[in-house]
This record gives structure tokens, C-alpha cells and sequence, in this order.
């Protein structure tokens, strides 16, 4: 794809996830660029998305935010990754097509429960819609049941030829049966039967504690100078 369009560029403020380091940010402030078959495109140039805003990391002293896509069709699960299947085996997994009002409640007692260090504290039905709500792409929610409870909602993109992570939120009760990892599993085996080449899980920062689990899954593609770098086992 060939196109001429405009970007923006943020001021610099404190990064969220390196301490003493400082982030800038592109954004897509085009609008020719706001529907589903661009956004693939710029997910492709190494691009996410915040509700309807699409940026990507543009530091000038720092690069340690690498896009990272796994290959939903080759995807082999490690043995610690087949024991959380096991584990979860029990779980019921559902697919919604559109946002139902009881995961605000499970956002909120995430946010307030695990995050309360990060820029999403304290969650509120505001700051909620603005950073899951999304006219640009469809979405589908990934939901995680146990019996009658639902217990974990992971929101993701559906793009031409990938899906899209974009945030996973789960009940605080249930954190050791590490549903994060349970979710990104169900997105790639859902991947896989929809068809979809890729999983998009966002950036990896290795240096982030929170922020550097996403290449733990094989075989992965990392962008680096504008180009993506596969990584087998």
C-alpha cells in the first residue's frame, strides 16, 4: 500500500513503563487512515491502538519498545504453556461480538487491585470506554467463564489477516491460574480457526516486568528498523 497521509507527534512526558525515561509517541491523525483495512496496515508498521487513537513509540533516546506478532499457524505450545491449558481446562470460553455492561465491574477490580501504580488508576466507566471502545475495526471479546462467573475478558481486534491483544482483564480471585497466559492461548487457537496468519500481543520491553512476557510464545516475529525478524525456539 502506497499512500501519502499525515502524522502527529506527541510531546515528550515520563515514560509509563522505564523508570526515568521519557516516551513520544506518532499517531495516526489521519482520517483516511481510521478503518479497519489501514489499521492493519499500520499494525503491520508496528502501530497500536487506545480506543480510537492509533500511535506507536517514536523516542528519541530509546527503542526498547519492540512490536511483536506471533505466527498463529505454526504456534506450538511450550510445556509450561500445555499445563496451563490443563489446568483451565475446566473454564468455558465464549466469544462475544460486542461489549456487554457487566466487564466494567471486572476491569474495575482489576485495575484497582493489580495496577494501582500504573496511569489506568483508579479505573473509572470513562476512562474504561475511552480505551476499549474502538469504530475503527471490528472487535470480538474473548470471555472466560466458570460456571455461572464470568472471570476474565480479553478484548481483541479482528484485522484482514491477524487478530489483535489489546487488553485482558480478569477477576483478582483467580489470578493463580495465570488466565493472561490462558487468554493469549484461546486468541491463538482462535486465530488459528479463523485463519488469521497472525497474533498481534503488542510491544515487548524487555526491561519491564509487565511488559516483557510476549516472547514466550514460538515461533514470533519482532519489527526492528522497519523490518519483521522471525524467532524459533
Amino acid at each position: 500500500m502506497t499512500i501519502n497521509f499525515q502524522l502527529g507527534i506527541t510531546k515528550t512526558f515520563p515514560c509509563n513503563y522505564l523508570p526515568n525515561q521519557h516516551e513520544r509517541l506518532l499517531v495516526a491523525t489521519d482520517e483516511r487512515l481510521q478503518d479497519g483495512e489501514h489499521y492493519g496496515w499500520l499494525m503491520a508498521q508496528g502501530f497500536r491502538r487506545s480506543g480510537d487513537q492509533i500511535y506507536r513509540p517514536h523516542c528519541e533516546l530509546c527503542s526498547a519498545c519492540k512490536s511483536l506478532r506471533v505466527l498463529a499457524d505454526q504456534f506450538s505450545p511450550s510445556k509450561s504453556q500445555k499445563r496451563n491449558i490443563k489446568k483451565n481446562s475446566h473454564f468455558t470460553i465464549t466469544i462475544s461480538h460486542q461489549q456487554k455492561p457487566l466487564y466494567y465491574a471486572l476491569y474495575e477490580n482489576y485495575i484497582n487491585t493489580f495496577h494501582q501504580d500504573g496511569s489506568m488508576y483508579p479505573a473509572t466507566i470513562d476512562q474504561y470506554n475511552s480505551f476499549i471502545d474502538c469504530h475503527i475495526t471490528e472487535q470480538l471479546y474473548l470471555e472466560i467463564w466458570h460456571e455461572q462467573q464470568l472471570i476474565s475478558v480479553a478484548v481483541t481486534d479482528v484485522l484482514n489477516d491477524a487478530l489483535s491483544a489489546v487488553y485482558t482483564f480478569y477477576h483478582p480471585d483467580y489470578n493463580r491460574h495465570g488466565l493472561g497466559v490462558f487468554s493469549i492461548l484461546s486468541q491463538l487457537s482462535l486465530a488459528k480457526e479463523m485463519k488469521k496468519e497472525f497474533l498481534y500481543l503488542g510491544y515487548q520491553i524487555d526491561d519491564c516486568k509487565k511488559m516483557n512476557y510476549k516472547n514466550r510464545y514460538y515461533p514470533h516475529q519482532v519489527l526492528s528498523e522497519n523490518c519483521w525478524h522471525t524467532v524459533n525456539k
